[in-house]
């Protein structure tokens, strides 16, 4: 009997924050749960600028994240894994990821990668940058080519 890729796993976490990439993450890890019976934790991450404080209620994000929240979780229904999203507000989405990760004791972070080149060189991010130098479990990082790549 073949060693499954993900023995063991008993919880995912998708950091969700809009982006087709992010999308794209909860699709591969609402497959992947589903083959181990693993459970699949959503988060969506409000960034609050140094400027206000902490616990503002900042109305249009926390409506802009409901969207994201339900558009993730119907994707993750469409793989037959019933999930609701959690929405936090933190100074740096990282940080807010691996407290989530840390307190959920998840197995695997899947982040989705969208393709950005700015000043002419490929560039990860600060969430992904993040989460691979702190997140206390596997990053797995799922990069999608540029759009102008996928149409030839």
């Amino acid at each position: 009997m073949p060693h499954h890729a993900l023995d063991g796993v008993r919880s995912i976490l998708v950091p969700v924050d809009g982006s087709e990439a992010g999308y794209r993450a909860v699709a591969v890890a609402a497959e992947s749960a589903r083959g181990v019976k693993a459970t699949l934790h959503l988060l969506h991450v409000i960034e609050v600028p140094r400027s206000i404080p902490l616990d503002a209620t900042l109305e249009g994000d926390m409506q802009r994240g409901e969207g994201v929240l339900e558009r993730a979780e119907r994707i993750a229904g469409d793989y037959g894994m019933s999930v609701e999203g959690d929405m936090v507000q933190a100074r740096r989405a990282g940080h807010a990821v691996v407290d989530e990760a840390v307190e959920r004791g998840v197995d695997i972070i899947i982040v989705g990668v969208d393709y950005h080149r700015p000043l002419g060189g490929f560039e990860l991010g600060p969430l992904p940058n993040y989460l691979l130098e702190h997140a206390p479990c596997q990053v797995w990082l799922i990069r999608y080519p540029a759009p102008e790549a996928r149409a030839r």
